[in-house]
């Protein structure tokens, strides 16, 4: 059945739109930002900590992560469905930054491997709050109207943040020890609250924020068309929700206009409007979200493992400066994923989700094979560069692409918190075969282990994922002219 085209700003004019009408643009970009600063100031670190001075060999590092891993992403479905379900949003991230700080804490003062292991599995539980509901909280502000320039945003600020936690970190790094930097985790927590608490309650749709905010569409005809394109469109007007108004030479649809499957129109509200949520059978009769998820972990088993192993390899051949090192391969590929989401944001809409991310997908199994070239510190930090092409667009772009598969739905978040399960059993599962290769084989044989897998999910992405954002909305003249269709069949609709 052809769909109809959602309401939409002109697509050269989204941008600047958004950079002057932007609710909570500041509390947003903070929150992303020290978000980035509490958990960079723990993961990457904790491996080489153990490692070098906790004396762990690889495998007992690779098992830990990847037990606390499965621990952990068991939550992540439940955790979207919390988030889709709560009005206390806001709340959920005070608390997950909360158990971080103990987390980190625990690791400082007394990293025994039970300790260790509770707390990694805490972190997990904790960390896995974040992504729904920053995404939640984002969608509940904006509606689908610039999502994709919010989200490349969110996306940038967490890089930016992740690059000021690296350098700081390996500057406390060096000073002082590798156990004082967990040490920051409470100053960034204590910002982090901050920032989301500075969002008020009541500027969270969460209808919308689910996903259930309705899909307005062209009426039945032309004639109804030209009645459209010349009224004011009644954007629900809500405080901080004020829009510039669109180009006159696109088709402005009034948000009270929708077209059922029967050609009737119908009021639209802001999740007012007695629509429920799908039932939970979409999460399996998705096609594209089923492909999109099983990329996904492919995606994550050959990526995750790459840094720590890199990290290890710098750490064994440098004594001393375990924590600069890898401060520089994280710097080294935050300062690529800035820019590159900001891109993501700029062009998702004209471009398409699918040609950005097939970019993320080619780039993995290069960077694998790069990597066995050389063991010079130089060669590693600057192949590193390559994450931060994959990474920047896969972290603006996932959520947009789920957003894009679950709209109207109002399972957004539970199929995002589902993705993200699938993603850890990967990217679990694969710190472990990758620790157990490194133990046998080495670290050559690891990295082509994993570049393989990258080639795997760039074909499966190629050959089986649809495009699923929407085409430009039509133009008065080509709709005056015939050229222009008004339905359209989404490539990334449902059977």
């Amino acid at each position: 059945m052809p769909r109809h085209f959602p309401f939409a700003a002109p697509r050269s004019g989204l941008a600047s739109q958004e950079r002057a009408t932007m609710p909570y643009r500041g509390p947003l970009d903070w929150l992303n930002f020290f978000l980035a600063d509490v958990r960079g100031a723990l993961g990457p670190y904790i491996g080489i900590y153990l490692l070098t001075e906790q004396h762990w060999n690889q495998a007992a590092i690779g098992i830990l992560a990847t037990v606390a891993g499965i621990v952990g992403l068991v939550i992540q479905a439940p955790l979207g469905a919390f988030i889709d379900a709560t009005r206390g949003k806001r709340a959920a991230v005070v608390g997950g930054v909360g158990v971080l700080t103990i987390s980190a804490l625990a690791i400082a003062v007394l990293p025994s491997f039970p300790v260790v292991l509770t707390a990694q599995t805490a972190m997990a539980v904790a960390g896995a709050i974040f992504g729904p509901a920053i995404a939640a909280i984002t969608l509940g502000i904006l509606g689908s109207h610039g999502l994709a320039y919010r989200m490349g945003r969110n996306a940038a600020f967490d890089h930016a943040g992740n690059v000021s936690i690296a350098v700081l970190a390996g500057a406390v790094g060096w000073w002082f020890s590798q156990s004082a930097v967990f040490y920051l985790v409470p100053i960034f927590s204590l910002f982090a609250a901050w920032a989301v608490l500075s969002i008020p309650a009541r500027a969270i749709d969460h209808a919308q924020a689910r996903g259930l905010e309705p899909l307005p569409t062209l009426p039945n005809s032309r004639a109804a068309l030209s009645h459209v394109a010349a009224a004011p469109s009644p954007l629900p007007a809500s405080g901080e929700r004020e829009r510039s108004a669109p180009s006159p030479d696109v088709i402005a649809l009034p948000h009270k206009w929708r077209r059922d499957g029967e050609g009737e129109r119908a009021r639209v509200g802001r999740g007012n409007s007695g629509e429920r949520p799908s039932g939970w059978t979409v999460l399996i009769t998705c096609k594209p979200l089923l492909v999109f998820a099983a990329c996904v972990a492919l995606f994550h088993f050959a990526n995750a493992p790459m840094l720590p192993l890199v990290g290890q390899k710098l750490a064994l051949a440098h004594k001393g400066a375990e924590t600069a090192l890898m401060s520089a391969c994280i710097v080294a590929a935050q300062v690529v994923m800035l820019p590159m989401a900001l891109l993501v944001g700029a062009k998702a809409d004209t471009w398409g989700r699918k040609p950005i991310f097939l970019a993320a997908f080619a780039i993995l199994p290069i960077r694998g094979l790069l990597y066995t070239l050389s063991d010079d510190q130089e060669w590693l930090v600057a192949v590193q560069l390559l994450d931060g092409v994959g990474a920047g667009i896969f972290g603006a772009l996932a959520p947009l692409v789920v957003a894009d598969l679950m709209r109207g739905t109002g399972r957004y978040n539970v199929s995002l918190g589902a993705v993200a399960t699938v993603q850890g059993i990967g990217a679990s599962l694969s710190n472990t075969v990758a620790g157990m290769i490194v133990v046998h084989a080495g670290y050559s044989l690891a990295f082509l282990t994993l570049a393989a897998v990258a080639a795997v999910a760039f074909a499966m992405f190629l050959l089986a994922m649809p495009e699923t954002g929407t085409p430009p909305l039509p133009t008065l003249s080509r709709l005056r002219e015939g050229t222009e269709e008004v339905a359209y069949e989404p490539h990334g609709a449902t059977s």
